[in-house]
């Protein structure tokens, strides 16, 4: 039957009957948990169940003093049944859920405890009842649930109140009585209500009954609390602590005055001292140095094995105080004292380094070695102390090279060295190389090479030297040839790097050996490691560009050419390249258009960028829009004045191929442009052809058949590109020069003499040329000098050319008299030449031309000695009449001469002759 199924007690026989069904069901739960297998879960339903007993038990009161009895049994039992299950599985080895099971079972043998707590037959049943509350307080306290432990400790606390404190004669009782307040105190700490904490202590100093042990569990509390609240480092709560712990000083000065044995006294002796350090280290905090060593001095003066503490917190004293010289001496006093642990004087030091800055680096150093000498130092304090010397990493200036100074002595002496060299320190060995390294690379990144290279040297000293830290070494020497070539010490770097590149042969050893050739002005060199690059596995063609920029930077022109021209090979494999290949080929044609006597290398490399056009296309090549119409320019404008200069300097197959270079370039079209350069196009083709034809000459060597060809083929493709059939001439004059228009002709001219069946087509040019705007009677009268002489003349194109350039002179208001005579000249002799005798009245005409022309001249104005080759030929014409027998003929030449002649200033003995003889003719 359950309990909660009685109704009333007149139903079931009585209440006593029911006092006894509620405790057999409270003894059966309780039978239940006695056999529960201890490290088990406890259930819920032995606290459920048994709270629910003792809430109808509760209703049930008053009980008779035999049902007390029975009921305080039962209480005993359960609570003995926790401890038996707490002792055999050990509460360290239960987790969360079966402690505040645990916890809520003695709760439930507390409460039912205090249902019988006014028993009569036991002592001091109201103490016994506060204990089970006490402890089980405690319980919950370690469990953190405040609230419970505090219910705990207050029903405790109300049990005691109506005990009489003079009728309590034992010293266990009496001790009781402070643990809980003391409990109590605690517990509503950790909710945050300190002044109930405060007040709890204060009220537990009436409670001390002239026992030691109490003053001294009073006082640790005291320091307890103060103690906490210096740890949080609130500002607030140091004027608090110094309250605190002044208290608990002052219980352990009563305490000595009460107590008797020596024991006791050590005991509060000892606190004593822990409190003043305590105290000072909150003087400390407060920056009250005079009080800090008040402290010290107090707690040297009293004990003989003085705490490890007081020499550190004397020299901060004095370190606040600014008298450096005493805190050094408390620093040196630390290396003769062997009981000061090591930790403690490693704090000290770094105290002391916080405070007197990189001016006792020094100090801290010898201490450090001192100590080194003295005592078994461990690794990792020797890793705290270069930590502290090194300061902030990212510091610069004086102080910290100052600083790293002190480090590289200290990190290099042998004692140092001796000490992370074992086996089971290669933990802090690594963490020494990675401070040194982090400093090192500050200073480098600061520029303080000469610092940085020195801190990265030491750091080496801590590099394992297995192989699988050979990279790790390796980038070491890299990072010390950085340093060296930055303060040029380029032998220096070069032996690092030979040595990086033993351990690791990779590209950026290989970039860095080429740096210092080149840095070295070593082209050879720096050129044998840009053609070593590729083979490294770890190879991108950044370093070529790289390279070329290092190149460009030094001006070292090979070296430029070199790393580039590299570079190009790459692109045609289809690598990701960190450029642009257009800006590569400008670039080293830049680069080689600086040195001289290149020009043979910049055509090598125009045409290379060429074929590469030709197999890209020009959007591919030279990029798409503005930009790539931009780069075709250069190209283009480039490879024009390369032509021009190689040109001026009689170089004239460079030359052509520039210009050819140059048509090509100007015909690229860029986007899908409808119309490209064709002006500068047919500009190209005829600079080219004229540049072939100057070779030629120059060469003194003939074109072959195929070679004339290919010149005209080139020709007729300026011509078709802006001429049409009708109006050649009138279109070509428009866009380009005369000058390129005459050098059209003439090139075509001397070319179409070279084949056969072509001297109608070259009659048909000249007299093209010769009606054209631009027509020049030099131009004219080159051509028909040409035109006139050598293995390929053409009379009729010469006699045309001659004819129409002496029509155009004579047209000017002021003619040209020398280049008028030297055409006639030249018409006479091509007439007496090519015309036989049916061609004998057109010498006549010519030589009747210049006779006309002389006529009404002013003395000397026509060139007189071409007058005179004039009148003597003239004459002379008529021998060969004579010997045929043909007078009239030969009277008719005498009398052009003799005409001529009078026409000519100082001829007249001349003249006189000739008239005697034609008189006797």
């Amino acid at each position: 039957m359950k309990i909660d199924e009685i109704s009333t007690p007149e139903l079931r026989g009585g209440q006593n009957d029911l006092h006894s069904q509620l405790c057999s069901q409270i003894e059966s739960s309780i039978k239940d948990i006695e056999k529960h297998v201890p490290g088990t879960a406890l259930p819920d339903s032995f606290s459920t169940d048994l709270r629910r007993s003792i809430s109808q038990l509760n209703s049930l009161s008053p009980y008779p003093n035999s049902v007390k009895l029975h009921i305080w049994k039962l209480s005993y039992r359960l609570w003995n049944a926790c401890v038996d299950l707490s002792n055999a599985a050990g509460f360290k080895t239960w987790g969360h859920k079966i402690d505040e099971e645990h916890a809520k079972l003695r709760q439930v043998s507390a409460d039912l405890l205090f249902l019988a707590c006014d028993v009569s037959g036991i002592p001091s049943p109201a103490i016994k009842s506060a204990s089970f509350f006490y402890k089980t307080g405690l319980i919950w306290h370690d469990l953190r649930k405040f609230e419970h432990a505090n219910y705990c400790f207050e029903k405790a606390t109300d049990l005691l109140s109506k005990v009489e404190i003079s009728t309590i004669s034992e010293n266990e009782e009496k001790r009781f009585l402070l643990d809980l307040n003391i409990a109590r105190s605690r517990t509503a700490w950790e909710v945050s209500d300190r002044n109930l904490a405060v007040a709890l202590l204060s009220r537990s100093k009436s409670m001390l009954f002239a026992v030691a042990e109490n003053y001294k569990a009073l006082a640790n509390q005291y320091l307890t609390f103060g103690k906490a609240i210096l740890s949080k480092n609130e500002v607030s709560g140091v004027n608090e602590a110094l309250r605190l712990m002044n208290d608990a000083l002052e219980l352990c000065e009563r305490g000595l005055t009460v107590v008797k044995r020596t024991e006791d006294t050590l005991a509060l002796k000892e606190l004593r001292s822990k409190t003043l350090r305590f105290l000072a280290a909150v003087h400390l905090q407060r920056d009250e140095f005079e009080s800090v060593l008040k402290c010290v001095k107090v707690l040297r003066n009293g004990e003989k094995d003085q705490h490890p503490s007081l020499s550190v917190l004397a020299m901060k004293a004095w370190l606040g105080l600014r008298r450096f010289g005493e805190a050094e001496k408390e620093l040196r006093g630390m290396v003769v004292d062997k009981g000061i642990p090591e930790g403690v004087w490693v704090s000290a030091v770094e105290s002391y380094f916080q405070v007197v800055g990189a001016a006792g680096a020094a100090t801290v150093k010898g201490v450090f070695l001192g100590l080194l000498g003295r005592c078994h130092v461990s690794a990792g304090a020797a890793i705290r102390v270069v930590s502290k010397v090194l300061g902030d990493p990212a510091g610069a200036g004086e102080e910290a090279r100052l600083r790293a100074k002190v480090v590289s002595d200290l990190v290099s002496d042998d004692r140092i060295l001796t000490l992370l060299s074992g086996e089971d320190t290669s933990k802090e060995r690594t963490a020494m190389h990675a401070l040194l390294w982090n400093c090192a690379a500050e200073h480098f990144r600061s520029k303080d090479f000469q610092t940085s290279a020195e801190i990265f040297e030491k750091s080496l000293l801590y590099s394992p030297s297995d192989i699988e830290s050979r990279n790790l070494r390796a980038k070491g020497f890299r990072v010390l040839c950085l340093c060296y070539m930055a303060v040029s010490q380029l032998d220096r770097a070069q032996e690092y790097i030979n040595e990086a590149e033993k351990l690791e042969p990779n590209i950026a050893s290989t970039f860095l050996k080429f740096k210092i050739y080149l840095q070295k002005n070593e082209p050879d060199g720096a050129i044998s490691q840009l053609q070593a690059m590729p083979s490294r596995l770890d190879f991108t063609t950044e370093f070529l560009s790289l390279a070329a920029h290092e190149a460009i930077v030094c001006r070292c022109h090979p070296v430029t050419v070199a790393s580039l021209s590299l570079l190009l090979n790459f692109y045609p494999t289809g690598k990701q390249m960190p450029t642009t290949e257009v800006v590569v080929f400008r670039t080293l044609v830049t680069t080689l258009s600086q040195g001289p006597q290149n020009d043979s290398d910049i055509l090598k490399q125009m045409k290379r960028a060429h074929t590469r056009l030709s197999e890209l296309g020009a959007d591919k090549f030279f990029g798409k829009g503005e930009i790539g119409r931009r780069e075709r320019n250069w190209f283009s404008v480039n490879a024009w004045n390369s032509g021009v200069k190689t040109g001026q300097e009689d170089q004239h197959a460079l030359s052509a191929e520039f210009f050819r270079l140059a048509s090509e370039f100007y015909g690229a079209s860029i986007d899908e442009e409808k119309e490209g350069n064709h002006v500068m196009v047919c500009k190209s083709l005829i600079m080219t052809v004229s540049a072939i034809i100057s070779d030629e000459r120059q060469r003194k060597s003939t074109l072959l058949e195929n070679e004339v060809k290919e010149a005209i083929s080139l020709l007729d493709r300026a011509g078709k590109m802006l001429m049409s059939s009708s109006t050649e001439y009138d279109k070509l004059e428009a866009i380009i020069e005369p000058k390129l228009l005459f050098m059209y002709t003439w090139c075509a001219f001397d070319l179409y003499s070279r084949l056969d069946d072509t001297g109608s087509q070259q009659l048909l040019l000249i007299k093209r040329f010769a009606n054209s705007k631009c027509c020049n009677p030099n131009h004219l009268l080159q051509i028909g000098i040409d035109a006139s002489q050598g293995p390929r003349s053409n009379h009729e194109v010469a006699t045309f050319a001659l004819s129409t350039c002496l029509s155009i002179l004579l047209a000017s208001s002021s003619p040209d008299y020398e280049s008028v005579a030297l055409i006639l000249r030249k018409l006479v002799c091509l007439r007496s030449i090519h015309g036989a005798d049916s061609n004998d009245d057109a010498t006549m005409e010519t030589y009747k031309q210049a006779y006309r022309i002389m006529v009404g001249l002013k003395e000397g104005e026509y060139p007189v000695e071409e007058a005179k080759w004039l009148a003597m030929t003239a004459w002379n014409r008529a021998a060969i009449p004579v010997r045929m027998g043909n007078m009239d003929e030969a009277k008719r030449w005498m009398s052009m001469g003799l005409e001529l002649a009078k026409k000519v200033p100082g001829m007249q003995t001349y003249r006189s002759c000739m008239e005697d003889f034609v008189a006797g003719f």
